[in-house]
């Protein structure tokens, strides 16, 4: 199966949505049922939002990082500077954004600072979870109709119980978010599923690899080399060999994964080119 991420409506667009999966058909990978686009998912996230514990967040992002800077603040985490505000007081804020033509955001009331997930190559892991926003504020054309844009962390779990995800790989510069996303899941009735966050891929000075240091899209690197020798290199990232992506899943070992960066260099892209 196969989900397009674009909630984020600054972000996204139906073109780059069909050029990821003209990208993938490319490489020879493709998928199971219909593709799921999470601007069309408005009404799953409301129902989600009704079934969560949650409150009205006028915090500026100015306010909150100088929250941040108080003594005592968990840096990275919202302080719950809005999570005890009186009726009156938030009616008045309220009312200072509906003329503005914007709304507040909503965020989650948690009854827990910590979740405990397990990760399939990190094993158990704990992170902090605070009271991380479910539904962004901004600007509305309808104020008793806003329409803002979702959070990544309520859109993904609520996706991904609706598509009977049952493992979940990426990145381990996410680590940190599934605890969070875990603990959401747990609110909504449901397990958490597999986590399994594997290394980046780095520059030769150990940072992630950026546009500066060759990351490229899928088209520019079709400029110089065949789909094949771009999913050589994928294979080669991964210590095998293969020239297509159905042999490249026969010869995968999940147990065989590393937890080490790779490492992209000049190198790397002659032997794409070999």
């Amino acid at each position: 199966m196969v989900r397009i991420e674009d909630i984020d409506k600054q972000r996204s667009s139906l073109d780059a949505a069909q050029r990821q999966l003209e990208d993938l058909a490319t490489l020879g990978i493709d998928w199971d049922g219909e593709v799921i686009y999470q601007q069309d998912r408005e009404a799953a996230y409301s129902a989600a939002l009704e079934k969560l514990p949650y409150y009205e967040c006028f915090c500026s992002r100015k306010d909150i990082q100088e929250a941040a800077r108080a003594p005592h603040a968990i840096p990275g985490q919202y302080p719950g500077t809005c999570r005890y505000l009186d009726e009156g007081t938030k009616a008045q804020k309220r009312g200072e954004l509906a003329a503005q033509s914007r709304v507040p955001s909503l965020r989650l009331r948690a009854e827990t600072n910590q979740f405990t997930i397990q990760d399939k190559l990190h094993g158990n892991y704990t992170g902090d979870v605070d009271d991380f926003i479910l539904r962004r504020g901004g600007q509305v054309t309808d104020i008793d109709n806003p329409k803002t844009d979702w959070a990544y962390n309520l859109a993904v779990v609520v996706d991904d119980i609706y598509q009977g995800v049952d493992q979940v790989v990426r990145g381990d510069d996410l680590l940190s978010s599934a605890p969070r996303q875990a603990y959401l899941a747990s609110l909504l009735g449901q397990p958490a599923p597999e986590f399994v966050h594997v290394p980046l891929v780095l520059n030769a000075e150990g940072k992630r690899l950026s546009k500066r240091d060759g990351a490229v899209t899928l088209r520019q690197l079709l400029e110089f080399y065949t789909p094949e020798q771009v999913v050589g290199q994928m294979a080669h990232s991964l210590g095998y060999t293969a020239a297509s992506a159905h042999e490249l899943l026969e010869k995968f070992q999940p147990e065989a994964l590393s937890t080490q960066p790779y490492e992209w260099s000049d190198g790397c892209r002659g032997a794409a080119q070999d």
